[in-house]
């Protein structure tokens, strides 16, 4: 069931897509950039989006291993991924395995709304989410996913770039009256190695949400999908007890538009 909804929601976005796009997107120039601070636009010419179509659209695969506590043992999982970048739309579909048994999860995120649902055997439901504090913490994603799978499309007007100390770059990117805010972190070679907010929650007991600062530290960038991309990275919580890494992810492949 849940692999025919996200199915249904790709074709969806497909024809919305096609709907907003009616001519080949122009490459994204030196002028484009001009406005931005000089950590990002060193960024953005090192991943290799400079001289390239500029991105309304990126699908992905990840590979890893998730894991709901210290306590808890690592489940490896697969997934594909499609991002919109005028819809808004993120659609992440999970494959997992715990403790021998099959699960799947849905993360969809539709223009500022967004739900997860988790289940055993393709149908017992283990976990589901939704609400404001779901729709937070899926814009802050979205944001996410922008930074680090997508650079060039930190153009958007939707970001405002609010502060700059050094190698390190806060912004606020704002979709459908949530406005989340991140510190993003550079070295000198031009990479960004970490994505630090305090406005995604977290899901607890009986469900819960509750707002953590969230990492997302980021390394071995190589070639991937023609540009220069992290292919490592960990999504972490600072809980009050100590933080959790409670995500790994490889990136394996992309595609742009």
């Amino acid at each position: 069931m849940l692999k025919k909804s996200f199915k249904y929601d790709l074709d969806e976005a497909d024809r919305l897509n096609r709907q907003l796009l009616q001519e080949v997107p122009d490459c994204l120039k030196e002028d484009d950039i001009e406005h931005l601070p000089e950590p990002v636009k060193k960024y953005i010419r090192y991943t290799g989006f400079i001289g390239n179509p500029k991105v309304n659209k990126f699908s992905l695969n990840f590979s890893g291993k998730i894991r709901k506590s210290e306590t808890s043992e690592w489940m490896t999982f697969t997934s594909v991924q499609s991002n919109y970048i005028l819809l808004s739309f993120r659609l992440f579909f999970l494959k997992a395995v715990m403790k021998g048994l099959p699960v799947i999860g849905y993360h969809c995120f539709k223009n500022g709304r967004a739900f997860m649902d988790i289940r055993l055997f393709s149908l017992l439901r283990v976990q589901y989410q939704k609400g404001k504090e779901m729709d937070i913490s899926e814009t802050v994603t979205f944001f996410n996913d922008m930074c680090c799978m997508a650079p060039g499309t930190l153009t958007d007007k939707r970001i405002t770039w609010a502060e700059v100390e050094g190698n390190k770059v806060k912004a606020q990117f704002s979709n459908n009256g949530i406005t989340i805010s991140a510190w993003l972190y550079f070295n000198d070679d031009g990479e960004l190695i970490n994505f630090i907010t305090n406005d995604r929650f977290a899901a607890g007991e009986k469900n819960s949400m509750t707002q953590y600062q969230w990492s997302t530290p980021l390394k071995d960038y190589k070639e991937i999908g023609g540009y220069k991309l992290a292919h490592y990275a960990e999504a972490i919580y600072a809980y009050p007890q100590g933080d959790l890494c409670y995500g790994i992810f490889e990136l394996e492949k992309i595609n742009y538009n």
